[in-house]
C-alpha cells in the first residue's frame, strides 16, 4: 500500500475522525468558558487561566501527533509541532506550579529554557512544510529574515513600551529576556510568511498556524507591555489568547494534506517571489533606524539594550548580504551557462560559437569553419517524436564532440546545426576532420534496426580576403553545406568562387522573383491540346513565363522551383489562374466550348483559400466553372490529406476539372484513382517519346489508356512530336494529344487564330499554323 493510500485510509477512519471532532469541539469549549470566566471576572481567574491553557496545550500536541500518523508525507512538519506543544504544556505546567508555590511572575532559568527549545522546534516545524526552501542556503537566507525583523523591532519596541522603564527595573537578566517574546512571534511568522509558496494556493494548515502566530504575538506584546509597567496580574481577559493560539494548531491538524507536492513541482522552474516578500525583511529595518535616533536619552547615549540589538542587526544584515551575493554569483554562472551553452547537448551555443568566431578572425592564424547539418532528422522527429529525436541528437552530439577532439571547437547553433572552428594551431586540415565527422555519424546496428539512418552534409569555409566579417564566412560555410546536400548529402564540399557566385546569383533571382508579380514581368503562353479524332483545338494549357529585365525570357524549369522553396509559388499561381480565366473568356466569345488548363503547385493545394481563388478568378471572368481544368501532379494528390480531397470533391461539385498530370512518374497507385475526383489522365512525354522504338512504352500508354477508361477518365498524350507519335497514341486511343507536333506554346492572340482556323478533318492544318513557328 503506497503511502497516499495510507494516508486516504486514515484520514477515513471513523473512529479517528470521531475523536479529533470530539477534541476539536473539547478545546473550543474550553476556550469559550475560560474566555466568559474572565470577562465576567469571577474567581480564581489565574487558576482557571492557567487549566484552560494546559488543557489546550495538551491536546494540540495530541493532535498533532495523530496527525503525524495521518499525514505521513508531512509527518516531520507534525511532529515538530507536537514537540513544540509539548514544550509550551511542560513550560506553562512549570510556570504554574512555581506561581501556585508563592512566585507571582515566575521568570525562572528552567522555564526559559523550555520556552527556548518551543521556539526552535517550531521554527524547525516550519522548515519542514511543502512550501519551505530545500537547499540550506534558502533555509539559512530565510531565518536571517526572519531574525532581520525581530532584531529590528526591539529599538522600535524600546520606544513605544520601553522607553520609560529604567535600567534598574530590567537588573534581572531571565526577566529581561522574557520581554523578547515578542521578538520571537514576529521572526516565527516572518519565516512563516517567507516559506508560503507563491506558486500555489497557501496549504490550510499554514494559515491557521500564521493566524496562531498573530494571535500568541499580540498576547505577548500586551504581557510585555504590562509587565514593563507592572500593571499585569494573572488572570487577566489577555490570558485567553494563548490557549486560543493553541486551539487554532488543534484546528490546523483538522485539515487535509498538501495536494501536488512533492517532485513534479519541484522539477519545474521556481516562480519568482512577490515584490512584497523581498522587501518584507528590510521594511522594519527603516523604523529600527528612526527609534535608535529618537531613543537617545538627553545627554545623547543610546540605551545598552539598544546598542546591542542595532550591533546584532548589523551582524546579521552583513551575513544576510553575504548569502545574497554568493547567490548572485552563483545566478551569474547559472546564467552564463543559459547564454553560451546548448541545454540539449551541452555544447556551446550559437552566441559562445560567435564569440569565439570573432576572437579567432581579430588574430594571425588562418582560420576555417565547417557547417554541419544532419540529413533527414526532420524524418526522425516527424517518425518517432521530439523525445526519441532529442535522445538521438544528444548521441550525435557526443559522437561529434568525440571525433573533434582538440581540433576544433564544436557547437549546435541551431535545431539540427552545428559548426566547428578551426584554428591555425590544430594541425588537422578541415577536409580530414569532414571525413573524421561523417565517420562519427555511420549508423550504429540499434539505429539501423529502426531504421534511423543518421548523416550529415558539411560545407567548409577558410577566411580570406574576399571576407569582410564573420557573417561571410559562415555565409560561405552556408553555401558549401547545401552544395553538399544537393550532391547527394552525407559529403562536404569547400566553398569555391563558383559555388558562391552561384549561390548569389540564386539570391538575386529570387529577390527579383519577388518583384515580378508586381511589376508584370510575368506573362502566359498557351499550347494547344488537340482532339486526335477530329482534329480540333478547343483547350490549351496555360504556361507562365517570365520577362526578365536582364535575363530575358526565363523558362518555368529556371524559376518555379525557387518559387516553391520560397513561397512566391502561391501569388504566381493566383496570377495564372486568373489570367488563364480572362483568356479562356476572350476564346469563348468564338468558340464557346473553350477551355483552359491550369498547373496548380502542391502546396496550393494544400491551401484552404484554393476554392475561394478558383471561385473568385472564374466569376471575375465571366467564366464557366466547366471551362477550367487544375492539373495537379501525382506526387502533390498522393501526399495531399483528408482535407485535401475534400477540397478536390468541392472543387469538382462546383464543376472544375481536375487533369492528373505526369501520369506513370509518380506512384501511379490504382487505390487513390478511386479516392481522387479526377477527369483525366495526362501520360508523360517519358513514354510517349519511346512509342515507335519499345513496345513496352507502347504497351504502358495502351494499358494507362484502357485503365482510365474504365475509369472514365479522359486521356491526353503529352509530348507527342513526330508524326509516328501521333499516329501511334490515335491508333491506341488517346483522346486528346499535346505537344510540339500541335503547336508550341504561343501567346494569346495567336492561339485565338489557331481556335478560329483550325482544321476539323483532320490535324495537319494545327501544325502548319503560325503556332509551329512561334
Amino acid at each position: 500500500m503506497s503511502r497516499k493510500d495510507i494516508e486516504r485510509a486514515a484520514a477515513r477512519s471513523p473512529g479517528t475522525d470521531r475523536v479529533g471532532r470530539v477534541g476539536l469541539v473539547g478545546a473550543g469549549v474550553v476556550v469559550a468558558v475560560e474566555a466568559l470566566w474572565l470577562m465576567l471576572g469571577l474567581p480564581d481567574g489565574a487558576l482557571v487561566s492557567d487549566l484552560g491553557a494546559l488543557t489546550v496545550a495538551g491536546w494540540a500536541a495530541i493532535a498533532c501527533a495523530a496527525a503525524s500518523r495521518r499525514h505521513p508525507t508531512v509527518r516531520r512538519f507534525w511532529l515538530l509541532l507536537a514537540a513544540t506543544m509539548a514544550m509550551s504544556l511542560a513550560g506553562r505546567a512549570l510556570w504554574t506550579s512555581q506561581r501556585l508555590l508563592g512566585e507571582s511572575l515566575p521568570h525562572t532559568l528552567p522555564i526559559g529554557l523550555i520556552f527556548a527549545a518551543s521556539l526552535v522546534t517550531g521554527t524547525a516545524a516550519l522548515f519542514c512544510s511543502v512550501t519551505a526552501p530545500r537547499t540550506r542556503v534558502g533555509r539559512a537566507r530565510t531565518l536571517l529574515d526572519g531574525v532581520i525583523v525581530g532584531l529590528a523591532l526591539i529599538p522600535i519596541g524600546w520606544l513605544l513600551i520601553f522607553r520609560n522603564v529604567s535600567l534598574a527595573d530590567l537588573d534581572e537578566p531571565l526577566r529581561t529576556a522574557g520581554l523578547l517574546y515578542p521578538m520571537f512571534d514576529l521572526v516565527q511568522l516572518t519565516i512563516l510568511i517567507a516559506v508560503v509558496g507563491p506558486s500555489r494556493p497557501v496549504w490550510r494548515p499554514l494559515a491557521l498556524l500564521g493566524a496562531s502566530l498573530t494571535v500568541r504575538a499580540v498576547a505577548d506584546t500586551v504581557y510585555v507591555s504590562w509587565v514593563a509597567a507592572g500593571t499585569y496580574q494573572p488572570g487577566t481577559p489577555i490570558d485567553v489568547l494563548w490557549p486560543l493560539s493553541y486551539l487554532l494548531i488543534v484546528a490546523a491538524t483538522r485539515m487535509p494534506p498538501p495536494r501536488d507536492h512533492g517532485t513534479d513541482e519541484e522539477a519545474g522552474e521556481a516562480p519568482l517571489p512577490p515584490w512584497w516578500r523581498v522587501v518584507l525583511p528590510y521594511l522594519p529595518v527603516g523604523g529600527a533606524i528612526v527609534a535608535t535616533m529618537l531613543a537617545r536619552d538627553a545627554s545623547g547615549h543610546t540605551p545598552l539594550p539598544i546598542f546591542l540589538a542595532v550591533m546584532a542587526l548589523l551582524a546579521t544584515l552583513a551575513l544576510r548580504q553575504g548569502l545574497a551575493a554568493n547567490e548572485n554569483l552563483r545566478l551569474v554562472m547559472q546564467l552564463r551557462k543559459l547564454a553560451y551553452v546548448d541545454q540539449l547537448t551541452g555544447l556551446p551555443n550559437r552566441l559562445a560559437f560567435t564569440r569565439r568566431l570573432r576572437g579567432a578572425l581579430r588574430g594571425t592564424n588562418r582560420v576555417a569553419v565547417l557547417l554541419l547539418d544532419l540529413d533527414g532528422f526532420k524524418q526522425v522527429n516527424d517518425r518517432f517524436g521530439h523525445t526519441t529525436g532529442d535522445t538521438l541528437l544528444s548521441g550525435l552530439s557526443r559522437r561529434m564532440r568525440r571525433a573533434v577532439g582538440d581540433d576544433g571547437l564544436i557547437a549546435r547553433i541551431g535545431g539540427d546545426e552545428f559548426a566547428v572552428l578551426v584554428t591555425d594551431g590544430r594541425p588537422l586540415a578541415p577536409e580530414r576532420l569532414a571525413e573524421r565527422l561523417l565517420r562519427a555519424l555511420q549508423p550504429s546496428p540499434g539505429e539501423e534496426l529502426v531504421g534511423v539512418h543518421p548523416s550529415a552534409s558539411i560545407g567548409i569555409a577558410e577566411y580570406g580576403p574576399q571576407h569582410i566579417s564573420h557573417t561571410d564566412l559562415l555565409r560561405d560555410a552556408d553555401i558549401a553545406m547545401y552544395a553538399a546536400k544537393a550532391a547527394g548529402k552525407s559529403a562536404y564540399r569547400r566553398c569555391t568562387q563558383g559555388l558562391r557566385e552561384s549561390a548569389v546569383s540564386r539570391a538575386e533571382l529570387i529577390a527579383d522573383l519577388r518583384r515580378a508579380v508586381d511589376e508584370e514581368q510575368l506573362h502566359l503562353e498557351f499550347q494547344p491540346l488537340v482532339d486526335l479524332a477530329t482534329g480540333a483545338v478547343r483547350s490549351a494549357e496555360a504556361l507562365v513565363r517570365w520577362r526578365h529585365p536582364r535575363l530575358g525570357v526565363l523558362s518555368p524549369a529556371r524559376f518555379l522551383p525557387l518559387a516553391e522553396e520560397t513561397g512566391l509559388i502561391l501569388p504566381i499561381d493566383r496570377w495564372v489562374i486568373h489570367e488563364a480565366c480572362r483568356a479562356a473568356a476572350t476564346w469563348q466569345e468564338t468558340v464557346p466550348s473553350a477551355t483552359v488548363a491550369v498547373n496548380i503547385a502542391a502546396s496550393h493545394l494544400r491551401r484552404p483559400d484554393l476554392i475561394a481563388t478558383v471561385t473568385e478568378a472564374t466569376a471575375g471572368a465571366g467564366l464557366a466553372p466547366r471551362a477550367l481544368t487544375l492539373e495537379l501532379t501525382e506526387s502533390a494528390l498522393i501526399e495531399g490529406s483528408e482535407a485535401v480531397l475534400d477540397r478536390l470533391g468541392q472543387l469538382r461539385e462546383l464543376g472544375i476539372r481536375i487533369a492528373i498530370d505526369d501520369f506513370g512518374t509518380g506512384y501511379s497507385s490504382l487505390s487513390y484513382l478511386h479516392r481522387i475526383p479526377a477527369t483525366e489522365l495526362k501520360i508523360d512525354r517519358s513514354f510517349v517519346a519511346r512509342i515507335p522504338e519499345d513496345t513496352r512504352a507502347y504497351a504502358t500508354v495502351e494499358m494507362v489508356t484502357r485503365l482510365a477508361g474504365a475509369f472514365d477518365l479522359g486521356v491526353v498524350a503529352e509530348g507527342v512530336e513526330t508524326e509516328r507519335q501521333h499516329e501511334a497514341v490515335a491508333a491506341i486511343g488517346c483522346a486528346q494529344g499535346q505537344g510540339y507536333r500541335y503547336g508550341r506554346p504561343a501567346g494569346l492572340a495567336e492561339l485565338r487564330t489557331v481556335l478560329v482556323n483550325c482544321d476539323p478533318p483532320g490535324v495537319s492544318g494545327v501544325a502548319e499554323s503560325g503556332l509551329t513557328l512561334t
